[in-house]
């Protein structure tokens, strides 16, 4: 490398790039956000510990995508907020890496959450009588622990390659966070092998598990087909509706933000799609999930009697 290049020791996150009423507007909205998702996640995590009757393999999966919810969230949005309001948009470099690092990995290891969730589910439908037997807690416990750490492996990876690029300026990054594609955008190396990682990992993250989901979808879709009775066929349906709903929108943004080509439009919209993974989608799971269900409306109902006692 070049002696007379000086390294970057922090970046500075352009975000959005609004007047100060329209970021003050966003703080406020952005923050209640922010809270609810805090909010309805740690709930729907308390209520799984407490309540012996969520103590099944269905409701083990959602308190990990509690947990990873509300840990996505909190590694990005309060430094987008205080951005909000603030002109200092300054990062250092290691909090933006370690920014890159959590950010990566919760995003793959909700790929791979979900992926076991639809599994969960294909059994339950499918294999009705031999449910407990599949799903015991044995393979619950690998399933989530092979998620987490294939997860944070391929972010591992990608945080390697990162930390042994130069940064020689600009600073600027275009986006709320140190999103992994705008960082390397300021790197002054060739990036290529980054982005061909990205890509591939990308392919496995995303492309290889949603094939998985659609493939479990497929055998649940024919077994519910075969259920006799109307509202069986109902009850089966709503349990997986909503599951899949939040699939669909998950991966296809992903694989928007990630697998199409550059163009000169697509920054501003990769920020715009990524606010869905920091503050849409941790608040509606919760919602989706598990508040829409009777078992959690019960465990709920529960805790509050006691508590009123």
């Amino acid at each position: 490398m070049g002696g007379n290049r000086s390294w970057v020791t922090e970046f500075v996150l352009l975000g959005f790039q609004l007047s100060a009423q329209t970021e003050l507007l966003l703080f406020w909205v952005f923050s209640l956000l922010y809270s609810c998702s805090l909010l309805a996640n740690g709930m729907i995590f308390a209520l799984i510990c407490l309540d012996q009757r969520l103590h099944t393999p269905m409701y083990f999966f959602l308190s990990h995508l509690a947990i990873i919810d509300v840990s996505y969230a909190s590694n990005n949005v309060p430094k987008m907020l205080a951005n909000l309001v603030t002109q200092n948009r300054a990062i250092s470099f290691v909090p933006c890496v370690m920014q890159t690092f959590l950010y990566l990995g919760l995003a793959a290891t909700e790929c791979l959450i979900l992926v076991a969730m639809s599994y969960d589910r294909y059994v339950a439908i499918c294999h009705p009588l031999q449910y407990t037997v599949i799903m015991s807690w044995t393979v619950c416990m690998v399933l989530a622990a092979t998620s987490w750490s294939c997860g944070f492996v391929q972010a591992l990876v990608h945080t390697v390659l990162l930390v042994r690029l130069p940064f020689c300026g600009p600073q600027e990054v275009n986006h709320f966070f140190c999103e992994i594609l705008s960082v390397l955008k300021l790197a002054c190396a060739d990036t290529s092998l980054n982005k061909v990682v990205t890509f591939a990992t990308s392919f496995l993250v995303l492309v290889g598990p949603l094939c998985l989901v659609l493939v479990s979808y497929i055998h649940i879709a024919w077994a519910i087909l075969r259920i006799q009775s109307g509202e069986g066929r109902r009850k089966a349906f709503s349990t997986c509706s909503s599951h899949l709903c939040v699939v669909g929108l998950f991966f296809g943004i992903a694989m928007v933000v990630y697998m199409v080509p550059d163009s000169s439009q697509q920054e501003e919209m990769e920020k715009i799609l990524s606010l869905f993974y920091c503050l849409f989608n941790p608040m509606l799971n919760p919602l989706i999930y598990s508040l829409r269900n009777a078992q959690v409306k019960d465990a709920l109902c529960r805790a509050l009697q006691v508590r009123a006692r």
